[in-house]
């Protein structure tokens, strides 16, 4: 008789959706010719100094394990990296953790701060795995939707009548993962009199931080009684062209990091030595190549904008990271219809963007981390599928600067 395993499985873990995003990856991945505008990942390779630093502390043994937080070399630089550029000042002794990505930190963050059925508000269109980590840390994730009339930027108002007793914390992604959305100095300090009146804590994903194009980023933590509210994630991933480094961090107030450091103790031990010695050299000597990758993110964001409206799908432009997030709803087509027809016609794969929250859904996400060839072929490959579904460009289509 057959062994049924299904009723050991947790329930949460069963209830768990598998991630939309790679639905299309898999699928793109078993077809040839494929250009791919749907992985968050730079097309630069990581800078050539931070490689030879890993190589060289691999030849001089560095394999053993870390302090769990990291190596207080590397930690200092953090500290001294988030001072300089972001205004927020931090102790590496106790407030700060290097971890597995951005993605191990705000999973220790809801670890440590959520009680079984405490609330979290996302914003959406979100990341896809905020609500999952939300909800394996025992949490039930409450989307707070915004729309392309306020550039899809939350407002003050939205999370404040998203708000119940219930509620513990607030997910911020600014620059936003899929709609390139940035929050101003100006929309944080309005979002933080909400906070505060209703004593919430922030978690605030700021891995696309160094991604910003049109004005400087501000960090939440850095707005005037949010420093003991907020922590803090970043990483090495976007910025520094690092993603398959796997390497983030977190910062905070020492209270909540010495929970979250137990946990990183009991789930990862540390991150690993060597690449550490990688990182260092990222924040030390680095900061040139990461201003002159943002520059090359800017002209491909203006020109994929450009082109879009001229097609006749309306697209924002986004502030930061390097994503747009233009509605399809012209094609008549739901986004998950649209992303699998230009995918098998076109072979141009893109993010549904249903798949980040039912506000998403009318739009598609579309990853101009990619060669500029590469984007002007996808989007001529994208004008032949639209007129096919008989989309006309906008006559007067909105003007961007491309340079």
């Amino acid at each position: 008789m057959k062994h049924e395993l299904a009723h050991y499985l947790s329930q949460t873990a069963k209830e768990l959706q598998p991630s939309g995003i790679r639905k299309f990856f898999d699928l793109a991945a078993s077809m040839e010719g494929v250009i791919s505008l749907g992985v968050g990942e730079p097309d630069f390779i990581t800078p050539w100094s931070i490689r030879e630093a890993t190589i060289l502390s691999l030849e001089q043994g560095f394999t053993s394990y870390t302090a769990n937080p990291g190596l207080l070399e590397l930690r200092e630089e953090i500290t001294f990296y988030l001072e300089r550029r972001f205004g927020v000042k931090y102790d590496p002794s106790n407030q700060v953790i290097v971890t597995i990505g951005a993605s191990q930190a705000i999973d220790l963050a809801f670890r440590a701060i959520l009680n079984h059925g405490d609330e979290v508000l996302i914003v959406e269109p979100a990341f896809v795995s905020y609500a999952p980590l939300v909800a394996i840390a025992g949490g039930n994730p409450v989307p707070v939707a915004t729309s392309p009339e306020n550039g899809f930027k939350v407002t003050a108002k939205q999370i404040e009548a998203a708000i119940t007793e219930k509620t513990k914390a607030i997910l911020l992604c600014s620059p936003n993962n899929p709609t390139g959305s940035t929050l101003t100095k100006a929309d944080l300090v309005e979002i933080a009199a909400i906070i505060e009146k209703h004593d919430l804590l922030v978690v605030s994903d700021e891995i696309y931080a160094e991604l910003c194009y049109d004005e400087d980023f501000t960090s939440v933590a850095s707005i005037q009684g949010m420093y003991e509210r907020t922590i803090l994630i970043n990483g090495f991933s976007k910025g520094f062209a690092m993603t398959g480094w796997r390497l983030g961090f977190l910062a905070g107030p020492t209270e909540l990091v010495e929970v979250m450091l137990k946990i990183h103790q009991y789930t990862t031990m540390c991150a690993p030595h060597m690449l550490q010695h990688g990182a260092i050299e990222a924040l030390r000597n680095t900061y040139p190549e990461v201003v002159s990758m943002r520059n090359s993110y800017r002209r491909r964001r203006n020109y994929v904008v450009q082109t879009l409206n001229q097609m006749g799908l309306g697209c924002h432009t986004p502030g930061g990271a390097f994503y747009v997030f233009p509605s399809i709803r012209s094609t008549g087509l739901s986004s998950e219809q649209f992303a699998e027809e230009l995918l098998i016609q076109e072979k141009v794969a893109v993010v549904p963007g249903n798949v980040f929250g039912e506000s998403g859904e009318g739009y598609i996400r579309c990853s101009y981390a990619t060669s500029m060839p590469q984007l002007q072929e996808a989007l001529k490959r994208m004008g032949r599928f639209l007129e096919t579904k008989g989309v006309t460009g906008d006559p007067s289509p909105k003007k961007v600067n491309t340079h």
